[in-house]
């Protein structure tokens, strides 16, 4: 079987979907069927091309078994609206543009966020008559609104017409968590949404590196490391790890970090700087082979997300790599993660955007080992029963083999 996918985001690049699409197509190539990817030329978040790389209309090539065609886009950063629409419009022209220059599928994926990636799957099964899934990774337009992005109003409502004639015309609709069920099937207007979350790839995320050079490459050697790994973005309030830190200045053994980019990553550096946390330290994107590192050095995992009715629909995929990596998680994020972080037992909740909270979390399982070490093991063995993402490649497969014949 040939699958066709598209993917705004593929690796080296290093945020969700790259992760989880690179992942699923390199288990499907193991089991005898050829992938191919259509994505952009890496430089998220930062807009800036990664070395090596140019941004090119066509160029293809292997990576790990997987077919990569990389289309040209409208480079932008990861902040500014206007720039980044026409980033996303422009990758679904040209990803569009490079249908006719492939074999012909046997089905199609397309993946969001962003939105317009999932219209080019319908763009596709127009000019290639084959089956398409569309998976949803974000409630678009609404997610947008929600962080202050756009207001509703005329766009809003054409992009809303565009997500409802998305979700009608897919053969298939995935998604990547429960709550998002109710939304697409009311818009679709069938009952046959499959749920098929994230996961983590336990080949890769396990435990067993020292974490201490880590630290001591950051500065906070001897600390227990509270850290936050993902995209510095207008949705994730990362002001609350830095009031909480600030909180906790005069505690020696608590240090924080930060591991990723995004919009409000120069503001969070200024930010850090004027509060004078020595006990902080922002260290960039980094490589997602380093992410082990990064994680074996984090005795505790903060995942937060603005306080949104919004956000009560998401998991974040962060949550999985900590769990495989038996790392206590303090979460701010209410709604279904927080369900899932109760069942797994592998960590504690706090409300979103509360730095008092936070920084309470953070001490009392600084000063409770134990609880971090039953956290650990909670959150691992959950991770294994329900977020192998080699379980889920396997799932995912049956359904693409479903809907292809």
């Amino acid at each position: 079987m040939h699958i066709l996918i598209f993917c705004h985001y593929y690796p080296p690049e290093v945020n969700a979907p790259a992760a989880r699409i690179s992942e699923l197509a390199k288990a499907w190539v193991a089991e005898g069927h050829r992938v191919t990817v259509i994505t952009s030329a890496p430089n998220h978040p930062s807009g800036v091309l990664y070395p090596g790389y140019k941004n090119k209309f066509f160029q293809s090539h292997m990576l790990d078994g997987v077919e990569v065609v990389r289309v040209w886009t409208f480079l932008a950063p990861n902040a500014g609206f206007a720039r980044r629409i026409g980033n996303y419009l422009s990758y679904m022209i040209t990803g569009l543009m490079a249908v006719p220059r492939i074999d012909r599928p046997d089905v199609i994926i397309s993946t969001s966020p962003q939105f317009f990636c999932g219209l080019a799957g319908l763009g596709a099964r127009w000019m290639r008559r084959v089956p398409w899934v569309f998976e949803v990774r974000d409630l678009w337009p609404e997610s947008i609104v929600s962080v202050g992005a756009m207001k509703k109003g005329k766009s809003i409502k054409f992009l809303e017409w565009l997500e409802r004639q998305a979700y009608r015309q897919a053969d298939r609709v995935v998604s990547v968590t429960d709550s998002f069920v109710p939304h697409i099937m009311k818009r679709r207007g069938r009952d046959d949404v499959i749920v098929i979350k994230n996961g983590v790839n336990l080949d890769l995320f396990h435990k067993g590196k020292d974490g201490e050079a880590t630290k001591a490459r950051f500065g906070l050697e001897g600390r227990i490391v509270a850290a936050y790994v993902g995209t510095h973005g207008m949705a994730h309030g990362l002001d609350t790890v830095l009031d909480a830190a600030a909180l906790l200045a005069d505690e020696p053994d608590i240090g924080f970090l930060l591991v990723g980019d995004g919009a409000e990553r120069t503001w969070l550096e200024t930010r850090a700087e004027e509060l004078g946390l020595v006990n902080l330290h922002i260290a960039g994107q980094l490589p997602r082979d380093e992410m082990p590192e990064v994680w074996s050095a984090t005795d505790i995992s903060l995942i937060v997300l603005k306080k949104s009715d919004t956000f009560k629909s998401v998991l974040p995929s962060k949550m999985f790599e900590a769990m495989a990596m038996e790392c206590p998680i303090v979460l701010g994020v209410e709604g279904e993660a927080q369900a899932l972080l109760e069942e797994a037992g592998a960590g504690l909740a706090i409300t979103p955007e509360n730095a008092r909270e936070l920084a309470n979390a953070v001490r009392k399982l600084v000063i409770e080992p134990n609880k971090r070490a039953k956290f650990g093991a909670n959150g691992l063995a959950h991770a294994r029963e329900n977020y192998d993402r080699s379980k889920q490649a396997a799932r995912y497969l049956r359904l693409l083999k479903e809907v292809a014949q």
